[in-house]
């Protein structure tokens, strides 16, 4: 049954919410006294609605503190409903998450009778849409497991992983570390005809020989040294869902034949046990290696490599997905900021120079970083860790003469890129995005050229 998170610092609010959602609502409740508390509530998962205060430290009003947590939610759960609970201080701010997308706000004191209506009402409307997706069998909104991505390659991926997740059979998702390998194999489980069943993760590379028996099959007691109970393998805790095997790659050959057996038969033994099991599990796996490479020496399996890319995800690093950078760095802003930050104009600058060799793993820690190093209320490149490039040190390309680069001090190179810039804003209605585009430009790169050349922005309608 899904439950309320109700987040209050405050026992007695907590006390009082919980007394009426339970006795009158017959409304399971889950308390949090902190964001974060709130934020660990919510990724554990069984979540229906969510009612928060504004404020959360002592002496504050502004409501700032509200924003943030509203921001770590929906970065965690955009579909989840978020009733806010306001004083008079801060019902600005309450507002304005609710143009936001959050679901109604009440000031304190609130009146029971309306609060336990609402909350009633946008549980039952919760409970209704995730069984519709299940009786759909996801044939309705593909469950995109947070993912958040503009770059047509990786939606060209996503779209695929979304069609093959109805085929019960086995997926390798490769690509470079930290570029989203496992939130895809998350996407295929959430999209397939298992997504109430388990999703179990194992780091197979990391598993020395001498363990992977008992990690991934089981072992009973006293089986090896050091086995004082029974123990669940991977593949029975997996049973009517999925297991992701990441870093396939890494497995060394007397544990790829160990997993060929299971895979070939469907069947396996604890260790210690002579009794056969079955266990009904989806395999997806993931690796960051050339694998025909590492057929060619001899170093995995070809008839294991058979067996596992029954279809096969390749996942593009992010340096190649160049839209992604900005979003993606936005909404790990929001889910773990604990105040009102943002970033900089040449905080974007810096993302968008740079070449990203950890992927949306480095993104995200860059973030963490400079959350934690930055005073102020906005996050610029010294704080992310990276230098902001040099005028006119872009490696993009010369508007003003195909296959050259800039060369300064040349007016006629720079007057026929000013020209370019300008027809095309001209051309677009000064709606800049949409001059970027046809420019190839990001928005950012066509904000900084204008600025160079000092081009004017005379209406800009993307605000």
């Amino acid at each position: 049954m899904l439950r309320v998170l109700v987040v209050d610092d405050q026992s007695h609010v907590l006390d009082a919410l919980e007394l009426l959602f339970e006795m009158q609502g017959d409304l399971p409740v889950v308390r949090a006294s902190s964001p974060e508390q709130a934020v660990e509530a919510l990724r554990a998962g069984g979540i229906g609605v969510v009612v928060q205060d504004m404020n959360f430290g002592a002496g504050t009003t502004s409501g700032d503190e509200g924003v943030a947590l509203f921001g770590r939610l929906r970065a965690l759960d955009p579909e989840v409903p978020v009733v806010l609970m306001t004083a008079w201080a801060s019902l600005g701010q309450a507002v304005a998450l609710v143009k936001q997308g959050a679901d109604d706000y009440l000031q304190k004191p609130w009146d029971d009778a309306r609060l336990l209506k609402k909350v009633k009402a946008l549980m039952a409307a919760r409970e209704q849409g995730l069984a519709s997706r299940r009786g759909s069998g996801g044939r309705g909104a593909p469950d995109l497991c947070g993912l958040l991505s503009r770059s047509a390659r990786m939606q060209a991926v996503v779209s695929l992983a979304i069609k093959v997740a109805a085929a019960d059979v086995p997926v390798l998702v490769t690509g470079p570390n930290g570029a989203g390998k496992e939130k895809l194999a998350e996407i295929v489980q959430a999209n397939s005809a298992r997504r109430e069943g388990p999703f179990v993760r194992v780091n197979v590379g990391a598993l020395p020989d001498e363990l992977f028996a008992a990690e991934i099959f089981g072992a009973e007691a006293g089986a090896f040294t050091g086995a004082r109970a029974r123990r669940e393998g991977r593949f029975e805790a997996a049973d009517g869902g999925t297991l992701f095997l990441d870093e396939i790659g890494n497995l060394s050959l007397e544990s790829q034949a160990k997993l060929l057996r299971a895979l070939q038969t469907g069947e396996f033994e604890r260790l210690g046990s002579s009794v056969t099991r079955r266990a009904d599990v989806r395999i997806v796996a993931a690796t960051n290696i050339d694998m025909a490479s590492s057929i060619a020496a001899g170093r995995f399996r070809e008839d294991l490599y058979y067996r596992l890319a029954v279809i096969e995800l390749e996942v593009p690093p992010l340096e190649e997905r160049v839209e992604d950078i900005v979003p993606l760095a936005e909404a790990f802003v929001a889910q773990h900021a604990e105040r009102p930050v943002r970033l900089s104009e040449a905080g974007i600058a810096a993302l968008e120079h740079h070449r990203w060799p950890g992927n949306v793993r480095e993104l995200q820690n860059r973030i963490r970083r400079a959350l934690l190093v930055a005073e102020g209320p906005k996050l610029e490149p010294e704080h992310l860790g990276l230098e902001l490039a040099a005028p006119g040190a872009e490696d993009e390309p010369s508007l003003g003469s195909e296959g050259e680069a800039d060369e300064p001090g040349i007016s006629t190179l720079e007057q026929a890129e000013r020209d370019a810039i300008e027809q095309a804003l001209v051309i677009h209605g000064y709606v800049i995005s949409r001059a970027a585009a046809a420019l190839g430009l990001s928005r950012q790169a066509l904000y900084r050229r204008m600025r160079r050349l000092g081009v004017a922005v005379r209406r800009d309608l993307d605000g």
